[in-house]
């Protein structure tokens, strides 16, 4: 449903979408209050027993981890100088389109007051172009016409070589219609398909697709639309973004878990969930191990000894990567049905990503971004400054007279030689900014990671949907169907929502409005040739 012209709106586009939330009551009394138990503690899972915490439902928050943020967690690290740092899995950018992890955070940060907007998301190509977005209109078609006008790696004459009757379908982006129409294609082949200049396919597309994990011939073209539409053709709020004025740790996760703890929800943190059964009386038994302690607050019938529980609860959110939900679906022979097992079992993960975070011995120059994006330089997807923008990091670097940059290589073989990719992200880096090549690495910390889901051609119906076949057991995650325009950390505080709303509207409880960008093409003439062409 669209908001009413009087509803506050989270940005500044006028064609946002509202979507209301089930009617009910306000709260749950508490001597009635249901149990339920989200497994996962990254953005979906902190959204969804949020959601639940906020309207009296009894949540447990189980997390393998010792620490909460998921894919977005950070934790101490001791460089050789005595400081202790925060490390975490590297630089996400959060767009003013992410109205609902917006939302989440407003929780604990009314005005967003922890977060500060980068003034650039430049793209720059080995052989020397560079496109910017600071100075593109944020409002669709300006956005596109702007772009052409002022890039260097996509001009007029570039425009006039696209098939149009191909390119239609980026012009009326629906969900789940989107899928229907290109989830058998894969990003590379629909981009020569519709003749998209290839140095503006290296600066621009590969660049979002490669923000997914994955290879663009590995990749759904319809994940690629969706990500056109949400952040350049379907919404108004433009590609420039925020980012965390500090670490995640303390700009964003421990405030939510003290008002995790402040609505009377308990996280646990350390205990990895081994197994969840469906009951034969209803309900579920989460067996967990770890090294808590049992007889914990929000559960009922906890037996067993220090470091292994079980316990009882009304319902339960899924909200764990594709390796996690594969193996614990795995380990619960009860949960779902045999084709919605099947499917779980078909989830794939990304190849694997590197994050290397320097710490140099002198600055970079005055004028470097705080985000660059890269193609054409090896491995080097990105250089993030950190000490540019990062409260932490910028008061190292004028404690010292340093810097400390961040490099992130994606998709890479699965057999990579750690040493080597390494080395070459810093050979790399001197590339493009040559003043770092004098300079000397005091510190530096590298994470290996391939947790991330991939969205391979023809994939999408392997996904798991919010909803399963088991009542009272939901799946929230960046990988989840959720029928809505939203992608990557927008799509894990979404389903969160959505996970909780499902069970909220189930015990007759209000659940939580969301926002999402136009759930269609903006122009109607566009829509009908789409629609056409299609």
């Amino acid at each position: 449903m669209i908001g009413s012209p009087r509803t506050p709106r989270p940005g500044r586009d006028r064609r946002a979408r509202r979507l209301r939330a089930t009617p009910g009551r306000a709260r749950a009394q508490s001597a009635t209050a249901p149990r339920a138990a989200v497994v996962g503690g990254g953005i979906a899972g902190l959204t969804a027993a949020t959601a639940l915490a906020e309207r009296g439902v009894r949540v447990t928050l189980y997390e393998r981890d010792t620490r909460l943020g998921g894919r977005l967690a950070g934790w101490p690290t001791r460089l050789t100088d005595g400081t202790t740092v925060t490390m975490s899995r590297g630089f996400h950018a959060f767009f003013r389109q992410y109205y609902n992890l917006r939302a989440l955070l407003r929780r604990t940060d009314p005005t967003l007051s922890r977060l500060t907007a980068l003034p650039d998301y430049p793209l720059r190509h080995s052989a020397g172009r560079e496109d910017s977005f600071r100075k593109v209109p944020r409002t669709p078609p300006l956005s596109a016409l702007g772009f052409v006008a002022l890039s260097e790696s996509f001009g007029v004459r570039d425009l006039a070589r696209i098939r149009p009757r191909a390119a239609l379908p980026l012009l009326d982006v629906r969900v789940p219609e989107i899928y229907d129409r290109l989830d058998h294609t894969s990003a590379h082949d629909f981009l020569e398909a519709v003749r998209f200049p290839a140095a503006a396919r290296h600066l621009a597309f590969e660049v979002f697709s490669r923000s997914f994990f994955a290879d663009p011939r590995h990749l759904s073209a319809a994940e690629m639309a969706l990500m056109f539409h949400i952040y350049f053709l379907g919404s108004a709020e433009g590609l420039l973004f925020d980012v965390p004025t500090e670490p995640f740790p303390q700009a964003l996760w421990d405030p939510l878990a003290h008002r995790l703890d402040g609505l009377g929800a308990q996280v646990r943190t350390g205990e990895p969930v081994d197994e969840v059964h469906v009951s034969d009386q209803g309900g579920f038994t989460v067996t967990a191990a770890g090294t808590g302690t049992t007889g914990t607050t929000g559960t009922t019938g906890t037996t067993g000894t220090t470091g292994t529980t079980r316990s009882t609860y009304d319902a339960v959110v899924l909200a764990l990567d594709p390796s996690g939900l594969r193996a614990l679906v795995a380990r619960s022979g009860s949960l779902g049905d045999a084709a919605w097992r099947d499917r779980a079992a078909r989830l794939r993960t990304a190849p694997p990503f590197l994050v290397s975070r320097l710490w140099l011995d002198r600055p970079v120059r005055a004028d470097r971004p705080g985000f660059l994006g890269t193609s054409g330089y090896g491995p080097l997807d990105n250089v993030s400054v950190l000490s540019a923008w990062e409260g932490e990091a910028a008061r190292w670097a004028a404690r010292t007279g340093g810097s400390v940059l961040e490099l992130h290589a994606y998709a890479l073989p699965a057999k990579s030689e750690h040493r080597q990719i390494q080395d070459e992200l810093l050979g790399a880096l001197h590339r493009v900014y040559p003043e770092t090549a004098a300079a000397r690495v005091l510190d530096a910390r590298h994470e290996w990671r391939a947790d991330c889901p991939l969205f391979p051609v023809g994939g999408y119906l392997d996904r798991p949907a919010v909803r399963t076949p088991t009542d009272g057991l939901v799946v929230a995650g960046d990988t989840v169907r959720t029928g809505l325009p939203v992608a990557l950390m927008e799509r894990a505080a979404t389903s969160g929502f959505l996970a909780a709303n499902t069970l909220l509207a189930r015990w007759g409880l209000k659940g939580h409005d969301l926002w999402t960008v136009p759930s269609r093409g903006r122009s109607a003439a566009l829509r009908w040739a789409a629609e056409r062409a299609g």
